[in-house]
């Protein structure tokens, strides 16, 4: 008897040991660096058009969805942005001239759809499906002023089509209105005057979903890093199609507004402390002075000695979107300097085997179950994260540090490909496995734009 649970339990740590070796990502090498480029090549080079879809609908123009059956014919406000630096990359890798130039009518159909939803308000829906209402049926129900719409980074996508193209902005100038409009919405009426911040009205629809600086908190208080930073590259996208469009007045009005936001951001948000940049809690009572109406002589009012003289408090969550400031620029090189130190490399914030966490495991809120609705922004890692996280490495001379997210992510990619002949929406941080989604393409196919670079080829980046 002795003899069989020894054997059985031998058998057991073999299996054990089985099981844990198919659940960790292969090792990092030149060997399966190369293996697994090529298996993300062959994979993502079938479906160069598998994300053009053809006008219809509510959506007057042909656009570009992310590809899966759970986003496949509806127009997505930042996914249709990163999914077409990621369609340009394939295009320039393996794409003829007629391949390029067909591609341009679903480019512009990203940016035209979402402006022929744009009133005068500015206020445009973060996605748009075939059969949506008008706009006027949609503000029957919808209070514009109240609620989350398409993020800043429609003037980011319109730049980088015009850039790819030569610098023709012509195909807007038409609609160059409905864009200022929209930008003007966020930057007059979604603006914390005191701080000179960006906030979400809501938690709903930010794109990174369930961000604890912004998930289940008042309305109007998140002065989100991520919000801000992608503010900051919309404006200078504005004043380059303002140039482009031959209005250098209007060019310069953004550049300046740029800068001055670029301020905001670097005194609000970057936290000497830390040595990160984080998202700031605008929920302060007003400060105010004392009503004496009907109070007895001498009595105390509390606070009038001294109110406070702060706008903002950081709210000290450990989330990816901090590395932002790097991607967008906004970080000084001194800054970039210590968050690289202090946080890229430490593998129990955000460096891990599959990239960059979404949320540091020392968060008590930190969770990797699947969800959507919202999707899971609390730890897992997706792709966009690691690829933005990886330019804004290369943006302050970080290319040993970005050449190492870019092999993690090569690996992830190349082995769920290998696995399941498909990719997946987010991973598990520390054995790559896919979360959720089969089929999920989208910002996964910017792996390509990493290998280009990785392989000292032309990448193709975002405005």
């Amino acid at each position: 008897m002795k003899g069989i649970l020894r054997l059985t339990a031998t058998a057991a740590a073999v299996i054990i040991s089985i099981v844990a070796a198919k659940a960790q990502l292969p090792e990092r090498n030149a060997e399966n660096i190369a293996k697994y480029k090529e298996i993300c090549k062959d994979n993502i080079y079938k479906e160069m058009k598998g994300m053009y879809r053809e006008a219809g609908g509510a959506l007057k123009y042909p656009f570009l969805a992310p590809g899966s059956n759970q986003y496949l014919d509806i127009l997505w406000d930042w996914d249709s942005w990163l999914s077409n630096v990621a369609l340009r990359q394939i295009l320039n890798d393996k794409g003829t001239e007629k391949d390029k130039k067909e591609a341009v009518k679903y480019e512009q159909g990203c940016v035209l759809n979402s402006l022929n939803y744009c009133g005068m308000d500015g206020w445009i829906p973060y996605w748009i499906e075939r059969n949506q209402p008008s706009r006027e049926e949609m503000l029957k129900t919808i209070n514009p002023w109240k609620v989350n719409m398409h993020k800043p980074t429609l003037a980011q996508h319109a730049a980088f089509i015009t850039k790819e193209n030569g610098g023709d902005a012509e195909w807007l100038r038409e609609e160059f209105y409905k864009l200022q409009s929209f930008v003007g919405k966020y930057m007059n009426y979604h603006r914390h005057k005191p701080t000179g911040l960006l906030y979400w009205e809501n938690d709903v629809a930010i794109g990174v979903d369930n961000d604890p600086s912004t998930f289940y908190r008042p309305a109007e208080s998140s002065g989100s890093i991520f919000l801000n930073a992608l503010m900051y590259k919309e404006l200078l996208a504005m004043s380059y199609l303002a140039g482009r469009l031959n209005m250098k007045d209007i060019s310069e009005y953004f550049s300046k507004e740029a800068e001055e936001l670029k301020g905001c951001i670097q005194e609000h948000c970057w936290d000497p402390r830390d040595k990160f940049y984080y998202s700031v809690d605008l929920n302060l009572l007003p400060v105010e002075k004392p009503d004496i109406k009907g109070v007895k002589p001498g009595e105390l009012f509390f606070h009038s000695g001294q109110p406070r003289d702060y706008d903002c408090l950081i709210m000290r969550f450990s989330v990816w979107s901090g590395f932002m400031a790097m991607w967008a620029g906004i970080a000084t090189q001194q800054q970039a300097d210590e968050m690289v130190r202090n946080h890229f490399y430490n593998p129990e914030e955000y460096n891990c085997a599959a990239g960059i966490r979404s949320l540091s495991p020392l968060e008590k809120m930190y969770n990797t179950r699947a969800i959507g609705n919202p999707s899971s922004w609390q730890g897992p890692v997706w792709i966009n994260v690691n690829y933005l996280v990886f330019r804004g490495l290369l943006n302050y001379g970080y290319e040993k540090e970005a050449r190492e997210v870019a092999e993690k992510t090569v690996i992830l990619l190349g082995r769920d490909f290998e696995r399941f002949g498909a990719l997946h929406e987010y991973y598990l941080p520390d054995n790559g496995e896919p979360v959720l989604n089969k089929g999920f393409q989208n910002w996964n196919f910017l792996v390509l734009n990493m290998i280009n670079w990785m392989e000292g080829k032309n990448m193709v980046t975002e405005f």
